[in-house]
């Protein structure tokens, strides 16, 4: 089944140096972009991450240090890589939780805004976990019946990510073909800042996630411990989530 499409969505996958958003940087990213009209557009990038890539990360995806020693860093490809996704919605396989998170600290590090303000992500995991429980090489065998070669190829797991998804499409009739449906179906919790540590609640109220302030409303513990937000901006935070804390600390301050 085709997808039904209003605007373009960008399938992306990243390979990185590790698993730690705050820390870690891309070292490689291919992004399929598919149009309303069904004409699909290509682009991998190799990228130097300017720090080192660990053996661990090397054993999975294969990319050396040797490899992206003369590969433009993030920074340069970062206007590229924005122009072919601004107008997008997002999808991706655990792009909620790693893939989107990790790419909106490249963008902000490279001084490119990033937000999800005026688009939608479909994360495919989380579509393939509620209905079936498995990972994206299972995935691909049971919805497509076919082994997936070259897994860890970013180039391999988007096209696999898309045809995935189109076959969740054919296999379960309750899934609405609308990408913001989609979208609204694989959240999890409502997350502002793409790493989850700034959520909302029930009520649409910014809460923390985590730590001694867990589930307390963010503008309450900055109002009874203003030296919270200094810990957080100056700890191994991520970007986004420190610039999501200083809004919410602004709009307080001005109403």
């Amino acid at each position: 089944m085709e997808l039904k499409l209003t605007r373009p969505i960008c399938f992306f996958d990243l390979e990185t140096t590790g698993i730690n958003v705050a820390k870690d940087r891309i070292v490689e990213i291919s992004v399929l972009k598919v149009y309303p009209n069904g004409t699909k557009e290509s682009k991998t990038w190799l990228v130097n991450p300017t720090i080192e890539i660990p053996q661990e990360a090397i054993d999975i995806h294969g990319i050396s240090n040797e490899k992206v020693a003369n590969e433009p860093t993030f920074k340069e490809l970062s206007r590229e890589i924005f122009d072919l996704i601004k107008d997008s919605d997002l999808g991706g396989y655990n792009s909620d939780r790693f893939d989107i998170p990790l790419l909106a600290e490249e963008m902000l590090r490279a001084e490119m805004e990033f937000d999800m303000k005026n688009r939608v992500a479909v994360d495919v995991q989380t579509i393939f976990h509620k209905m079936e429980k498995r990972n994206l090489e299972a995935a691909y065998r049971f919805y497509c019946d076919k082994d997936l070669t070259n897994a860890h190829s970013a180039e391999a797991d988007t096209e696999a990510t898309y045809e995935v998804l189109k076959a969740q499409l054919d296999r379960y009739q309750e899934l609405d073909n609308d990408i913001k449906k989609l979208s609204e179906f694989t959240q999890r919790k409502k997350s502002l800042d793409f790493a989850g540590f700034i959520v909302e609640d029930k009520n649409g109220e910014a809460v923390f996630s985590f730590g001694k302030h867990k589930n307390q409303k963010v503008k309450d513990v900055l109002a009874k411990e203003p030296g919270y937000f200094g810990w957080i901006q100056n700890a191994d935070f991520p970007l986004y989530t420190k610039k999501i804390l200083t809004q919410i600390r602004l709009e307080d301050f001005n109403n």
